[in-house]
């Protein structure tokens, strides 16, 4: 009868990885898993922090914000339009080479998620639903109907040649700044530096129309917790348009025109 050499536990010892050798399935799925904990956790953190801040600033005493107001209205709508720099900001971060963009990619979806979490907070104090029931933008006057973005003539591309108009390539966003579908889907395609420049490109647009929400919010609302974040937002996307700015120029392509 045989015996096991000296020192054998009798398990085969793993072979060992070569390098470059991609990660198992499983690797990939439990990354994921901790990626989508950790997203749902900053929602869940901002949302309290909604909720706390405007309990210690004596909003709850005070009647809420109506349906059709400025603050209900903003914190809706700029939900919806945070939710899209999320989606490609967390594209971008997973895909792009540079490290720069990475970086950039991580900070707007972090900040923008867990200020998703903080409007979602005020929304269920106030009472009210998580998007408005009909259009959006019905609180700002001035885009109060569609059509007056991204849906009139086309864009130049970094090429220089002509983009299709919104109007035909996934319909109007909804939006100031927002991408359509088929730009979303573009950018999806793209690699390298061509999808680097594209996501600046777009996401600079998308802070342009952010900001010019959160400033029309802070000049017509009293409530220092949405005058706060408001702030907030006008400092931190105004510091990453400018960082953006920079980054195209470094490589000589020209933001998208902001209507």
């Amino acid at each position: 009868m045989a015996t096991e050499p000296t020192g054998s536990t009798g398990a085969a010892e793993p072979a060992e990885q070569p390098e470059g050798t991609p990660e198992p399935a499983q690797a990939t799925w439990s990354k994921a898993v901790i990626f989508g904990a950790a997203a749902l956790a900053v929602l869940l953190v901002g949302a309290t922090i909604g909720l706390l801040i405007g309990r210690s600033t004596g909003e709850e005493q005070a009647a809420p914000p109506a349906s059709g107001s400025v603050e209900v209205g903003f914190a809706q709508d700029m939900s919806v339009h945070h939710i899209q720099a999320v989606t490609m900001s967390n594209w971008v971060r997973d895909h792009s080479t540079d490290e720069r963009i990475r970086q950039l990619a991580f900070d707007i979806g972090s900040t923008q998620l867990e200020q998703i979490g903080r409007m979602k907070g005020w929304l269920m104090l106030w009472g009210q639903p998580e998007q408005p029931l009909g259009e959006h933008m019905t609180w700002m006057p001035r885009h109060g109907m569609h059509g007056e973005h991204g849906g009139a003539g086309g864009r130049q591309d970094t090429g220089g040649h002509e983009a299709d108009p919104a109007s035909t390539t996934g319909g109007e966003p909804p939006m100031p700044g927002m991408a359509t579908n088929a730009e979303l889907a573009k950018m999806r395609s793209l690699s390298g530096e061509e999808l680097d420049v594209y996501f600046l490109q777009l996401m600079l647009r998308h802070h342009e129309g952010g900001t010019e929400m959160a400033q029309y919010t802070l000049d017509n609302t009293d409530l220092p917790a949405v005058r706060a974040l408001t702030r907030s937002m006008l400092e931190s996307q105004g510091n990453e348009i400018d960082l953006m700015t920079n980054l195209l120029a470094e490589r000589d392509a020209d933001p998208l025109p902001f209507p």
